[in-house]
């Protein structure tokens, strides 16, 4: 009584009935009543300053939107994360739990490339919460990746290639070309303007504005990719347009009659890069990687130097356009 006054003898009985369970219960673990309730009330602090899973979204997008994100990234953003808010919306974030992030991840019923998609935009956002003081941990860096068996990228013969290029619309063969041998990715040729394609000189200029890292590259113009861009040449306007590329690539594979796979002018850009000039280094630096572990890991398919050594002769015909001015433009520059 002396030391705890008269609270001490007065404490009720359910009151040390439940600390010594509680206590009981905490022995495995090495942890106090103590550690449990500042344990308890931190998440309680968390949780009182947390928002819900739509507010985040609309912050973090927000966010992103300030950062100088792209428009084709906030769109991405915007699908995911509105997928996951029609389940978890009106959750607060710091509520939220490893487990029922896996689980609804495990339950999309998507390829496992997708589902791994999902999960590094929910971590972004999880992160984003973590950072804001809406969430006192990052649940999903506790989530199960998918396993991804990939296979080769698919990518064009010169043969096929050829094709493409005679049976295109003429408007769409800059677009073509730029993809096949200069390999830049289809976003970066949509914004790509003349004015940042040296002929002479041999060279694109991609802008930080217009790539997909934000980092500003060269990339080289080799004889087959002059001779078929020298007839479209402009000082200035737009190379092609998401409307444009999309309607004309319809055109081209009912004219040839070739499928299409997905990213199949820079894959195929990167194969025969990599195996006609043997330098990975080289090959990364052309598509804008920091290293070569992408290229080996995404981007590459065997081929036989025969058949790189064609893709790289892939020249117009001899009626194409102003090729012959062309050259002799360059000749006297």
């Amino acid at each position: 009584m002396r030391r705890e006054g008269e609270v001490a003898i007065h404490m009720p009985e359910q009151l040390r009935v439940d600390a010594l369970a509680c206590s009981e219960r905490l022995k495995p673990y090495g942890k106090t009543l103590l550690d449990a309730t500042d344990h308890f009330l931190a998440y309680l602090a968390t949780i009182s300053r947390s928002c819900t899973v739509s507010k985040l979204v609309d912050e973090f997008t927000g966010a992103k939107a300030q950062d100088g994100a792209s428009k084709r990234y906030l769109q991405d953003l915007h699908n995911r994360l509105d997928t996951f808010a029609e389940d978890f919306g009106a959750l607060k974030v710091g509520e939220i739990l490893a487990s029922q992030i896996d689980d609804w991840l495990r339950g999309l019923k998507v390829a496992g490339q997708t589902r791994n998609n999902f999960r590094r935009v929910l971590h972004a956002f999880f992160r984003f919460a973590v950072v804001r003081g809406y969430a006192s941990e990052n649940a999903v860096a506790k989530t199960a990746r998918a396993k991804v068996v990939r296979g080769a990228p698919k990518i064009f013969t010169p043969e096929q290639m050829r094709t493409v290029l005679e049976k295109a619309p003429s408007e769409f063969v800059p677009y073509l070309a730029i993809g096949a041998f200069a390999g830049l990715r289809s976003a970066e040729i949509e914004r790509l303007d003349w004015s940042e394609v040296d002929l002479v000189g041999r060279l694109i200029k991609v802008t930080p504005e217009k790539s997909k890292t934000a980092q500003r590259r060269f990339v080289t113009i080799c004889d087959a990719l002059a001779s078929w861009l020298a007839p479209h040449v402009r000082k200035s306007g737009s190379v092609a347009t998401p409307d444009g590329v999309r309607k004309d690539r319809e055109k081209t594979v009912k004219a040839t009659e070739i499928e299409w796979p997905s990213n199949v002018l820079r894959h195929s850009f990167a194969s025969y890069h990599l195996a006609h000039f043997k330098n990975a280094g080289q090959t990364a630096t052309e598509l804008g990687h920091a290293g070569a572990a992408m290229l080996y890991h995404h981007y590459r398919e065997l081929v036989k130097p025969d058949a790189a050594a064609k893709w790289w002769q892939i020249m117009p015909p001899a009626d194409y356009g102003n090729v012959v001015a062309f050259e002799k433009e360059v000749a006297n520059a």
